[in-house]
């Protein structure tokens, strides 16, 4: 039988056959619903938690308006409050943060994604990723009795006594209670996230880019300076951006060693307060307006976490296309 008889015998059989039953199709659109709901769900939870902390903090915002965001006096008993020390040292905190945790994690991330061998790779990989699912409480646990006890005998000690106490961010009597201790514990805290998205973003590009860089004669290092960290720039941004959401929002460690006083200095030896950390050391004894003032601090976290990780999510977003496109371009 030749081909052409083959066709003509089978196109009957698709004219005939069948479509999907109604059940199928029912079931189709039942599926699709429940995939809809689940996502207009995670919407309707940001929705309701900003409604939510709107309303618990209208007292506070009808009581002191903008100028809850300026006012450096934190009073409970004459029922004046100010936010700006708590946003400050959480901007502060987190800051010092990143400094320290960036050049680690940047450098993490390439030799995962360009020099590692393989049998190395993975168990250093998983144990990144292994440092984000430890508990901030124990994190916080071992700054105060262990990264305290160190930074004050071998840093903060001989600073404090030294030249560079002349610098405005050192100079203070260290006792370890301090913005430093916080920061290198968010530092630790945000480096897996920020390592692992840069070495995803690393290995999401296409390796026709590296051997064409090759092909010009350029050394390894020249292609990772010149080509790869420039071709993912936004991206490795991006998960800079996430870090730093991650540190703003983190409780339980930096409020077991950033000494929790309300106040706000540039020096690193000095406690201080982040907004994160007010909450969970005055919410249970709070009420009426000062209750109200601690929620307005909720909202104000949850706004600045919120805008930072939705610009991470784009910047990571528009480096995915990026590289897509060029992919694109390489397989036409």
């Amino acid at each position: 039988m030749s081909v052409e008889t083959a066709i003509i015998e089978v196109i009957p059989s698709f004219e005939t056959a069948k479509p999907w039953s109604s059940k199928k199709n029912f079931a189709d659109t039942v599926y699709r619903w429940v995939l809809t709901a689940a996502a207009i769900s995670v919407l309707l939870i940001i929705a309701g938690t900003i409604y939510e902390l709107t309303m618990g903090s209208r007292q506070s915002i009808s009581a002191f308006g903008f100028h809850f965001f300026t006012d450096s006096s934190w009073d409970p008993n004459a029922n004046h409050f100010g936010a700006l020390p708590f946003i400050l040292g959480t901007l502060y905190s987190s800051f010092w943060a990143l400094v320290l945790a960036l050049p680690i994690s940047i450098f993490t991330a390439i030799f995962l994604s360009e020099m590692a061998p393989r049998w190395l790779e993975r168990p250093m990989s998983f144990m990144v990723e292994l440092l984000a699912a430890i508990p901030s409480v124990v994190y916080g646990l071992w700054g105060l009795f262990i990264l305290q006890p160190w930074l004050v005998k071998n840093f903060e000690g001989p600073i404090s006594k030294g030249p560079l106490s002349a610098l405005p961010i050192f100079g203070d009597t260290a006792n370890g209670y301090d913005m430093l201790s916080a920061s290198v514990i968010l530092a630790i805290m945000v480096l897996p996230y920020i390592t692992a998205v840069s070495r995803d973003i690393l290995r999401a590009i296409p390796r026709a880019v590296r051997e064409a860089s090759y092909a010009l004669g350029a050394t390894k290092w020249e292609t990772i300076k010149g080509v790869v960290l420039p071709y993912a720039r936004a991206g490795v941004i991006g998960a800079v951006m996430l870090g730093f959401g991650r540190a703003l929002g983190e409780t339980m460690a930096v409020t077991m060693v950033i000494g929790n006083a309300p106040i706000f200095k540039l020096n690193l030896f000095n406690s201080g307060y982040t907004l994160a950390s007010v909450i969970a050391n005055e919410l249970a004894e709070a009420s009426g307006l000062y209750r109200s003032a601690l929620i307005e601090i909720g909202l104000c976290l949850f706004i600045i976490t919120l805008i930072v990780n939705a610009g991470a999510k784009l910047l990571i977003y528009y480096t995915a296309e990026d590289i897509n496109a060029v992919s694109n371009r390489k397989h036409k």
